[in-house]
């Protein structure tokens, strides 16, 4: 049987956003670690504490989790900026992770307010 967070849609989106994060960190050159690895640490922290969050007992405790799920996407986004600057990703993928984000953003949002 899946864990609860497993069936959220949110959760889903989370984790697809990691894997695309991570591929894309990937195909950064030399010199371009600390960026890939502070990519991949914020888009992971937004599925882990999703999942961390649902397995809580009060909403309070939930609620938290949710809370800093939003925060690490927010810090996924200058980390994003950054890597078009650099020309690590083309504009229009740029603007899909974005709007990925911003999509997850919302969802978490609902969840939050709940």
């Amino acid at each position: 049987l899946p864990f609860a967070f497993e069936k959220l849609h949110v959760y889903q989106r989370a984790v697809d956003f990691a894997d695309a994060a991570a591929t894309l960190s990937e195909t950064f050159p030399r010199g371009y670690g600390y960026l890939a690895d502070q990519l991949n640490r914020a888009s992971l922290s937004i599925a882990a504490n999703i999942a961390e969050g649902n397995g809580r007992f009060t909403a309070r405790d939930r609620r938290h989790f949710f809370i800093i799920a939003r925060g690490s996407i927010q810090e996924c986004v200058p980390l994003l900026e950054l890597a078009a600057r650099r020309e690590l990703l083309l504009a229009a993928r740029h603007e899909e992770l974005k709007a990925d984000l911003e999509e997850i953003a919302r969802m978490l949002s609902g969840l939050i307010r709940r």
